[in-house]
């Protein structure tokens, strides 16, 4: 598994007025993540029909780069800030396998 492409997907909610600063804070990692050597692919997104919710696709090249985006620092702080302002206990990441 180690050679193969990493795609997931992370969901989260807002809190209630807390829309504008979870986007903000989700802008600010994608400029990390995307500079990062081994990501293939970082994309946020609000939902149009529920803008408290937001999903992110995602994709390293392999384990070790999916490892080395899990270490960053500014992953941490980034789940710091957000963790008091949305629903649950953090996002939810689901891995996916590819069918073909």
């Amino acid at each position: 598994m180690s050679g193969a492409v990493i795609a997931l997907y992370a969901e989260f909610t807002a809190l209630p007025g807390h829309e504008a600063e979870v986007a903000h804070l989700l802008r600010e990692l994608t400029a990390h993540v995307r500079r990062e050597a081994g990501c293939v692919r970082f994309d946020p997104h609000q939902l149009e029909t529920n803008p408290a919710a937001f999903f992110v696709y995602e994709e390293y090249r392999d384990l070790a780069a999916f490892d080395a985006h899990r270490a960053a620092a500014y992953g941490a702080e980034f789940n710091r800030a957000l963790g008091p302002i949305i629903a649950g206990d953090g996002s939810t990441l689901t891995l996916l396998a590819p069918l073909v």
